[in-house]
């Protein structure tokens, strides 16, 4: 998604079409949703920052992910439902990353193009400065995004491994021996890992 890599892409690779994935484009986005909350916590009165402390993961969670529970206070629905309340912005923010998660389920590449392009009119006006300056970016990105309906691909395995590689160097600080780092990435898909204690 950076411009710099966009550009060597264009420049060494002139026929590639390159594709922007739903896991980035929603990473990227939720980036821009705890930024919001945060300016929202900061504004609040004390009642607000108690509701709002502790929703940064449910803001960023799926929504059939969260948790039910018969006590309110660790209901994952309830506190989600309790900060888009308190905050209007906040919440079509959130109801905003929503659609741009679903816009991968589109039907068709018509139907995805239709519906990022009424993201873009209503978060441009929305009023709210972090879902302009997205809109703005969503319209440069456009066609990247769509041609994920010709080339329906991610990097989330990829990334997954990236970060297994860098956790294997971080946990041994460092291996003085490529080969045997070498021998470790290559035994990474089958690790297990478990919780002691």
């Amino acid at each position: 998604m950076a411009s710099g890599y966009i550009f060597a892409v264009m420049d060494n690779l002139p026929k590639a079409e390159l594709v922007l994935d739903h896991f980035h484009l929603v990473k990227w986005f939720n980036e821009k949703l705890t930024r919001l909350r945060r300016q929202m916590f900061n504004e609040a009165d004390l009642i607000g920052k108690k509701i709002l402390k502790g929703s940064r993961w449910l803001l960023l969670k799926c929504p059939e992910n969260l948790k039910i529970h018969s006590q309110q206070n660790k209901d994952e629905r309830y506190r989600l439902q309790q900060a888009l309340e308190l905050n209007q912005p906040l919440a079509t923010a959130y109801y905003m990353k929503e659609r741009l998660r679903l816009l991968f389920e589109c039907a068709s590449e018509n139907n995805a193009r239709t519906e990022l392009y009424n993201w873009i009119k209503e978060a441009e006006s929305s009023g709210i400065r972090i879902l302009k300056e997205a809109a703005r970016q969503l319209r440069i990105w456009r066609r990247l995004i769509l041609n994920w309906y010709k080339y329906p691909i991610s990097t989330g395995k990829v990334e997954a491994a990236n970060r297994k590689i860098g956790t294997l160097q971080r946990n041994a600080y460092g291996y003085r021996d490529e080969e045997y780092l070498m021998l470790r990435i290559y035994h990474l898909h089958k690790s297990n890992y478990s919780l002691t204690g």
